[in-house]
């Protein structure tokens, strides 16, 4: 056995220490003893006692960079999907060990404190955890790094199911107190909406625009601490929080401050309030606008702010500070910092247009052109009045340049205008100013290259290039997979924990009989946690030793749920037809959330519990097919559903998944894909070979074909199929849906055109359908060969090492932002 090699520890633990402070702040924060403490109680003395051990890295952190000068990233989301902090922190604190025994010592279980932590309701998909993987690489590796984004007060949502459909209700993960953030209100900022701007004169006769009859809400930072794993790092996530500017005085006779002031409360209660308030109104879309431009004006003034600290002059900011843009939600950036130096820091145009240019870098997260943001003028230039200004100065000289380029050709301008046909186009204004644009998987950023974005890509090909996402290993198997963690170290040491390419040496023991054994034993007794965890949640039997098929992500049609659980309803048929068929035991869990607005979505959601129903309790069935749906998913349990999946569902349409990191984490926990050519499911394949994953359906260059020039009739498949006929018939036949056989007509048109105006099988559900079919027939006999399948999964391990968000960062670091690494002193601290 290889000789474990440990990082030096951040921190030297003192158990005995740790104790006495969580004893104490039990008793001063509650006035209790330990014995008499809630089980929250219990958890909020203990993440006060780890927060002890942060505070003075985090110190030590900022100190160090005023001292190095180093240059920052300031990482800007809508979303930040943290997890749970308290296990994060305890691992990347290098602390796992003694904090488990000196807990168990008191009589406490960490897995039990761990889970009276509700997960940070500060994102939702995959955009949010990429930020969070981000962040940890950043602290890990020795970057300095801010996140910057919401303190939303409920989160999206949280996700309830009653009678198979989903409802949504707020997320109050703030009731119980978050014990790691830090309120910082002397850094709080001043972000104006609305109003009229003006051009006022300075004392040396300098004309300046600025705002008035504004409204203008206060944003406060709360900060949390980011630790990096055995580096002495510790960054910080900013929130910002939103608060009146004003307070009415009740002893007040003026009608018009009461008036004012009574705007700005409500202002600031909406803008934090929740994620993506449903846009599907106009209402909607506005309060969008301003927490886009809430957060973002906040970060960019402080950013510039702190720079100045520190340097006086401002055309240099561009060396030691850049924004990256997650998504489109962000670009409002480009002008508020062309605002902030012009109109405060007085810069010219083209001063403020040179540094903004320099500054400034773009994500893009999507091939979906609606999913690509579009603001009406009337409500921008009403909102945002001197960024409507500007942008529409930043249009006018890049049309010029289009004109230069392609002289008059108006189909280039009609593409690439950001300001055209009513609308202000953000990924537009990103591409146009900023330095860097990015896809986030190899066929992603080819695809936006030659077709999504290919007269940019024309135009200036030198901003383009691919940084295909990854996952921090340590949440989503150090943390996440404890038991395959501690089996991985103890043959090959834990390198991989911070170089997850080293988890290659894994290989040697797939064809070893006794480590696949040992895995399966592991996959095993992970399945028996999932298991008891869909006891109690759902209140439904599932056999660990059944194959565990999980499809978990964001609801949406591209993704294919749909196609899912038709093919369970096809399943089902074929058992009722054969009972006495030979049939592997097979779970087929899934979990999501569905916007609020996205009935498809949320039908489908409804679908699949009205399955489950059907099937899980048929005695023909005999308990060899259940369908499980997830309540409420989202980093915690998604941590215990990985480590049990035996079977990845990467199904989307070819060409409509940017990159998707899901795939990335089943891989890691040894699942094996099914999945079509699509965003990173194309990099894995490479990685893994065609032989250790189940690959179907057309692929992206068919898929854009046949969308372009047709050719595709799902009526056909329809006619000529009579296994997927009486599937589609039994949607709007009343067997999932008794006494309204109407209920799921709107999934039936989608597929058929029956009635709509929109294209049929938008995403090729069924043309797809058999492929799928017939790639689950593969999965199944390659897991009755119990030694075939656990080769497969050591494989998947041991080839995901590209995956990690560690090697993005240093990707993003050398290619885009050129930040210098940070290396902490030699310190011991004691806890």
């Amino acid at each position: 056995m290889p000789k474990k090699k440990a990082l030096p520890p951040a921190v030297t633990f003192d158990k005995e220490l740790f104790k006495r402070s969580v004893v104490y702040n039990v008793r001063t924060l509650y006035r209790k003893t330990m014995d008499e403490a809630s089980p929250q109680q219990v958890f909020q003395a203990v993440s006060y006692a780890i927060k002890d051990a942060i505070i003075g890295h985090w110190m030590d952190t900022q100190q160090e960079y005023e001292k190095q000068d180093p240059k920052m990233v300031y990482y800007l989301s809508m979303e930040f999907l943290m997890g749970r902090a308290l296990g994060n922190n305890i691992i990347n604190l290098m602390a796992m060990k003694p904090v488990s025994e000196a807990l168990t010592e008191l009589g406490l279980d960490l897995n039990v404190i761990e889970d009276q932590e509700p997960d940070a309701a500060l994102g939702n998909g995959g955009l949010g955890r990429l930020a969070a993987c981000f962040l940890d690489s950043l602290a890990t590796l020795g970057y300095a790094a801010y996140g910057c984004g919401i303190r939303y007060r409920f989160g999206m949502f949280k996700q309830e199911i009653r009678n198979g459909f989903q409802e949504e209700v707020p997320d109050n993960w703030l009731d119980t107190n978050n014990p790691f953030e830090l309120r910082r209100p002397e850094y709080a900022k001043e972000v104006k909406f609305g109003g009229d701007t003006y051009i006022r004169v300075d004392e040396a006769g300098r004309e300046h625009y600025a705002q008035k009859n504004y409204l203008s809400v206060q944003a406060i930072p709360y900060d949390l601490p980011i630790i990096g794993y055995g580096s002495g790092i510790v960054n910080t996530l900013r929130i910002w929080d939103a608060q009146p500017m004003e307070f009415f005085l009740l002893d007040s006779s003026e009608q018009q401050d009461y008036q004012k002031a009574k705007e700005q409360e409500h202002l600031a209660r909406s803008i934090v309030e929740v994620l993506y308030p449903n846009d599907n109104h106009y209402a909607g879309k506005e309060l969008r606008l301003k927490q886009q431009y809430f957060f973002i004006s906040a970060s960019v003034q402080e950013a510039v702010a702190k720079y100045m600290r520190t340097h006086d002059d401002i055309t240099k900011f561009h060396e030691k500070v850049t924004f990256q843009l997650n998504d489109t939600h962000p670009t409002v950036a480009i002008a508020e910092l062309m605002r902030i130096l012009m109109d405060e820091l007085h810069l010219t145009w083209d001063q403020a247009i040179l540094i903004t240019g320099k500054s400034c870098a773009y994500t893009n997260h999507t091939i979906m052109s609606e999913a690509l943001e579009k603001w009406p003028i009337e409500l921008f230039s009403r909102i945002l009045p001197r960024l409507y200004q500007i942008i529409e100065e930043i249009n006018r000289r890049f049309i010029a340049r289009i004109e230069q380029q392609y002289p008059g050709n108006q189909e280039k301008i009609r593409t690439m205008a950001i300001v055209y046909d009513g609308q202000v186009r953000m990924a537009n204004l990103a591409i146009a100013v900023g330095y860097s644009v990015n896809g986030v998987a190899r066929l992603h950023t080819e695809i936006i290259k030659n077709r999504e974005l290919k007269d940019f890509y024309e135009l200036m090909p030198e901003k383009f290039n691919n940084k295909t996402n990854g996952i921090t290993q340590r949440r989503f198997l150090l943390h996440g997979n404890q038991l395959l963690a501690d089996w991985i170290t103890s043959h090959i040491g834990d390198d991989w924990i911070t170089n997850l390419p080293k988890i290659n040496k894994i290989k040697l023991y797939a064809d070893d009989e006794k480590a696949r054994q040992e895995f399966m034993n592991i996959k095993y007794k992970n399945k028996l946690r999932l298991a008891e965890y869909i006891l109690k949640a759902n209140g439904v039997v599932v056999d660990p030793r059944s194959i565990f098929d999980v499809q978990v992500k964001r609801m949406h049609e591209y993704k294919r749920q749909l196609m899912n659980i038709l093919h369970v309803m096809y399943l089902y048929n074929e058992l009722k037809e054969k009972p006495d068929m030979d049939f592997y035991p097979r779970t087929f869990i899934f979990g999501g959330k569905a916007a609020a607005a996205y009935q498809n979505a949320k039908l489908t959601i409804k679908l699949i519990n009205a399955v489950g129903e059907a099937v899980n309790d048929d005695p023909v069935v005999d308990g060899r097919l259940k369908v499980i749906f997830i309540e409420d998913y989202r980093v915690s349990n998604a941590e215990m559903i990985f480590a049990a999946a035996d079977v990845s569902e990467q199904i989307s349409t070819a060409s409509k998944e940017a990159s998707g990191t899901g795939n990335m984490k089943f891989m890691l926990n040894g699942a094996l894909t099914i999945g079509t050519m699509d965003g990173a499911n194309v990099e894995i394949v490479e990685e893994v070979g065609e032989e250790h994953a189940f690959i179907f359906g057309a692929c992206s260059d068919e898929i854009i074909h046949l969308e372009k020039y047709g050719g595709y009739n799902p009526m056909e498949v329809f006619n000529n199929d009579a296994d997927i006929r009486k599937v589609l018939m039994q949607l709007i036949n009343g067997t999932y849906s008794p006494g309204d056989t109407e209920l799921f007509r709107t999934i039936y048109n989608s597929l058929l055109n029956t009635i709509s105006t929109n294209k049929a099988d938008a995403y090729f559900v069924l043309k797809d359908f058999k492929a799928y079919a017939e790639a689950q027939r593969e999965v199944e006999a390659a897991y009755r060969d119990e030694k075939r399948w656990a080769h497969s999964a050591i494989m998947n391990i041991a080839c995901s090492g590209k995956f990690s968000s560690d090697r993005t960062i240093e990707d993003y670091v050398s290619e885009i932002w050129q930040l210098d690494r940070v290396v902490m002193p030699k310190k011991q601290d004691t806890v």
